[in-house]
């Protein structure tokens, strides 16, 4: 990469890490490091909640899933809209009153001390296995890219977050998130204006021809508990997943938290139910215009640089054979689309659809001797090949233009950030409101809470980069770090919904925590055909039943 580009990504980096620290004025107080003396505008909130939620897994899985699967998969995000309707006239009102530093805090108050610890418990388990993901993504790719090792470019993004979010808090978090989002944002309009100036038709005959391939394909009103990406798994099992994301787990509560007021709160939550859909459409819409560039322009037959290179080294003839028949058929298929683009353009509706039918048939054929060489990667390396992983940071490097490298790169790197930062600051909360503070050290000085609270980021931040060297040998990470928080949140967001049950008690809720992850445990690894949308609603319902069951058998008794 450019040295220019290079000097983009330190700079920005440095910024953020300056920035960060310049903002830990006011953070003498845990309230201040934890809750930003609930002072911050609703809009700096609500970015805040949307920059924790795209992360780098975002930038990089999102758009190769657009790539290779069109965006079908913004069908997840369906249930978001309500989720956010809901919690405005539920939880946030209630939470931003009731002066708690953690969602689980109220748990005590309701139910127990022990389902407190249960229920914060597991969100620590969850939110951090998913940072260490979100962390794996621009690590695993960086490795294999520029040839580094994985543990360095996972400790260039770590250690700057770690650093800026032990020393500022919440209040570094949030206003860095929103510098992010703005970077992001930007990078992929930019990335979006190169895409269709370098490809050879306009915009509607790409879209046309990516629509032939089904990548247009937004609903899919087919009832299947076994296929995540329909329109009756994102509302149902999406309303659940985000219900519990931003009602229960305390990386988003802590965002809401941290508003002058309850009115501010629901605004910041309104703004994601607003603008995450078309930011997500966004993604999924560069993927899916790198899908027709690559339709004109010869793409690697293998995304992943560090596994090609192992298997052109293992099995050269055998690849080099592959080689040959991907550049006749990707021939084929590029002589295919400019018929269909040259059909349309003369208005000859009949050739057109004998275009059509052509590309289709060739389009089969890549994705045929794709597969072979995906299978051939596989055989050689004993890894699964996530390829959809490098595609776009592949487009990046060879097709950008300098400066907008170095800008995407920094993006990706501010989305993993902006993330990481979030959930290393919320785990800290956690662990120290709900364990250190109530078991060990419940009277103390703030200023001992604050030197245990950056020690408590320091721990999680090298949990992560632990749990990143394992997600890297994972699957597409934007989905590995939604099946993480769907084995644990359906049944969190259950014991919340038990709460606002007059009759439930301590031991119901308890119980019932204990029964959802027994049951999602079991329908994972019993069933495991079954979509992970679905986790979040057999998690909670499981919860519910328990709960109510064993409240209204048992008698009354305080404390349960």
């Amino acid at each position: 990469m450019h040295p220019i580009n290079w000097i983009i990504v330190v700079g920005y980096i440095a910024y953020v890490m300056w920035d960060g620290i310049r903002r830990s004025k006011g953070t003498t107080e845990i309230e201040g490091y934890f809750l930003a003396n609930k002072s911050l505008p609703w809009w700096a909130v609500g970015l805040s909640v949307m920059a924790t939620q795209l992360s780098a897994v975002t930038m990089i899985g999102t758009t190769g899933q657009g790539a290779t699967d069109g965006i079908r998969f913004i069908q997840f995000y369906f249930g978001l809209p309500l989720a956010m309707v809901i919690l405005g006239v539920t939880l946030v009102p209630f939470l931003h009153k009731s002066k708690v530093f953690t969602a689980y805090e109220y748990l005590e108050r309701r139910f127990d001390a022990k389902t407190r610890s249960l229920t914060s418990f597991l969100f620590l388990l969850s939110r951090g296995m998913s940072c260490g993901t979100i962390l794996a993504a621009p690590g695993v790719v960086f490795s294999a890219v520029f040839g580094w090792d994985l543990l360095w470019t996972v400790a260039l993004i770590g250690i700057p977050t770690v650093i800026y979010t032990m020393i500022g808090g919440v209040q570094a978090v949030t206003w860095a998130d929103v510098k992010q989002m703005v970077l992001i944002v930007f990078a992929l309009l930019a990335v979006v204006v190169v895409l269709l100036y370098k490809m050879p038709v306009g915009a509607d005959d790409a879209l046309r021809i990516a629509g032939s391939t089904g990548r247009l394909k937004t609903f899919d009103f087919s009832f299947n508990i076994n296929e995540t990406y329909t329109f009756w798994s994102g509302v149902i099992g999406g309303t659940f997943l985000m219900l519990s994301y931003f009602g229960t787990d305390q990386s988003q509560v802590q965002r809401y938290l941290t508003a002058r007021s309850v009115d501010e709160a629901k605004s910041s939550l309104l703004m994601s139910a607003y603008w995450k859909i078309p930011l997500q459409a966004l993604v999924l819409l560069v993927g899916v215009l790198v899908f027709v560039f690559y339709l004109f322009q010869a793409p690697p037959l293998l995304h992943n640089p560090a596994h090609e290179a192992q298997v052109r080294a293992a099995q050269e003839t055998q690849y080099s054979a592959l080689e040959s028949r991907f550049q006749e058929a990707f021939t084929s298929r590029e002589a295919a689309a400019r018929a269909v683009a040259d059909a349309r353009d003369n208005g000859d509706m009949a050739a057109e659809a004998q275009a059509m039918e052509t590309f289709r048939a060739r389009e089969a054929d890549v994705l045929e001797i794709r597969d072979d060489a995906l299978a051939l990667a596989e055989d050689v390396t004993g890894e699964s090949s996530r390829d959809v992983n490098y595609i776009i940071p592949g487009f990046v490097l060879r097709e950008l233009p300098l400066g907008l490298v170095g800008l995407f790169i920094a993006a990706v790197m501010a989305a993993a950030m902006s993330s990481i930062a979030a959930e290393l600051n919320s785990l800290s909360t956690a662990t120290v409101i709900d364990f250190y503070r109530r078991w060990f050290r419940p009277e103390a000085t703030d200023a001992h809470y604050l030197k245990v609270s950056k020690l408590a980021t320091a721990f999680w931040g090298i949990f992560a980069c632990v749990v990143a060297t394992y997600a890297a040998t994972l699957g597409s990470l934007i989905e590995v770090v939604n099946r993480f928080g769907s084995f644990f949140y359906g049944s969190i967001l259950g014991v919340f919904l038990l709460a606002m049950i007059p009759r439930a008690r301590g031991i119901g809720a308890f119980i019932g925590l204990l029964s959802g992850m027994g049951v999602v445990a079991a329908v994972t690894f019993g069933a495991p055909d079954v979509s992970f949308l679905w986790h979040n609603v057999i998690g909670a319902v499981t919860v519910l039943i328990v709960g109510v069951a064993l409240s209204f058998l048992r008698p009354s008794r305080r404390n349960e």
